[in-house]
């Protein structure tokens, strides 16, 4: 285990076989993953990794986003299935670009290249909601982040227990240093990684909630026409965490998308139908 000052990132290994890294969103850890890490271990190596400042991982101080960015990726794995939810799929995103790391997959949950709207991208939220978060961030951290955990369980079947399973998470691993919180919202707030995205040709799962709050799942469509080889699994009745809500589902499309050979039976749906 490290401590909070040491330069290292904290994980968790569980099972064997071809390796599967998960990455969590803001403010979380990754205890958030026991569910899904347990299921996939079942036939892979399952990695979960606390991304820099979160949890029990190091963080380097007035380091750039890019040198935080090129940590996470020396802790990485070779030729692994990379799997991140809502921030750490705007992570993973940009991973996926390394080519010395091999990915074989990409699976990105409640994620979008762009989580704030513009003229050009409606699938976000305003400009002046991230900026109301990091306004609070920097006078209530406590606060501005179990606002934002009310925020991804709404909408969400089982809500009162998912924020629960969220709460327990940080009780039980540990919160986010106020730093890291700021500079993973400094992303949230300016990140478009569109172009990117179009340059990705790996096979890629993405998954919505039909009901999230944070990543409108019209944003997980619109990022699925951006990749060359997409599919959309939408999950119904779900919020911003459908790993947790409906963890069989997820975990059981996640693994048949993982199995060599399988990807054709992940499934596409519209958003609008229920």
């Amino acid at each position: 285990m490290s401590s909070r000052s040491d330069p290292t990132l904290y994980r968790e290994t569980r099972g064997s076989g071809e390796p599967v890294v998960l990455l969590h969103g803001w403010g979380m850890n990754l205890r958030i993953f026991d569910g899904l890490r347990d299921a996939l271990a079942v036939e892979h190596q399952v990695i979960a990794i606390d991304l820099p400042g979160h949890g029990r991982s190091g963080w380097q101080a007035h380091a750039s986003a890019q040198h935080q960015l090129d940590w996470l990726a020396a802790s990485l794995p070779r030729a692994a299935t990379l799997v991140g939810w809502s921030l750490g799929g705007q992570l993973a995103l940009q991973l996926a670009a390394q080519t010395d790391l091999a990915l074989r997959r990409l699976v990105l949950i409640a994620s979008s290249p762009r989580f704030v709207t513009g003229d050009d991208w409606p699938h976000g939220l305003p400009a002046a909601t991230l900026q109301r978060f990091a306004e609070q961030l920097a006078v209530d951290p406590d606060r501005t982040v179990a606002d934002f955990l009310e925020l991804q369980v709404r909408g969400s079947v089982a809500a009162p227990a998912m924020l629960l399973r969220l709460q327990r998470a940080l009780r039980d691993h540990g919160n986010a240093r106020p730093d890291a919180l700021q500079a993973g919202l400094a992303l949230l707030q300016h990140n478009d990684l569109r172009a990117l995205a179009r340059a990705i040709r790996l096979p890629v799962l993405v998954i919505a909630g039909q009901y999230d709050r944070v990543t409108q799942p019209q944003a997980s469509q619109a990022l699925v026409q951006l990749l060359a080889d997409a599919r959309l699994l939408l999950v119904r009745r779900a919020g911003h965490a459908p790993f947790l809500s409906h963890a069989q589902e997820v975990a059981a499309r996640l693994l048949d998308f993982i199995r060599p050979g399988a990807q054709r039976f992940a499934v596409r749906a519209a958003p609008g139908r229920r």
